[in-house]
């Protein structure tokens, strides 16, 4: 009787576990991946032919046309920069992301009157 009540109490501590687990967000998946580098407040976008959703921190879209270069480049600068962009689950690395953002232009209240 001793063994079935800690089995029972085991399972409760478990099902508890498990559940809070389940709930937790998980990291939005798509063809293609980006992560605006700050807060967004669109809750979607199109390059070119490409539609952008947002979920949760990020814009995730299907494959598209486009080299995924160009799109990194194309979606880095609707946001104002990402601060990571993945294709297929494979995540760019330093160099190339740094390239995608040098794309970017500066929002017109950063622009420098000459």
């Amino acid at each position: 009787m001793k063994h079935l009540v800690s089995l029972a109490a085991a399972l409760c501590v478990s099902g508890t576990l498990l559940s809070a687990t389940a709930g937790q967000a998980q990291a939005p998946t798509g063809y293609y991946v980006a992560v605006p580098a700050a807060p967004v407040a669109k809750t979607s976008l199109v390059t070119r032919s490409t539609a952008w959703s947002r979920r949760g921190g990020a814009f995730v879209a299907a494959q598209a046309p486009e080299r995924p270069q160009i799109l990194c480049q194309l979606v880095a600068d609707r946001v104002g920069g990402l601060s990571s962009f993945a294709v297929k689950g494979q995540a760019y690395d330093a160099d190339q992301l740094a390239k995608c953002n040098a794309h970017v232009k500066p929002a017109p209240a950063q622009m420098v009157a000459r």
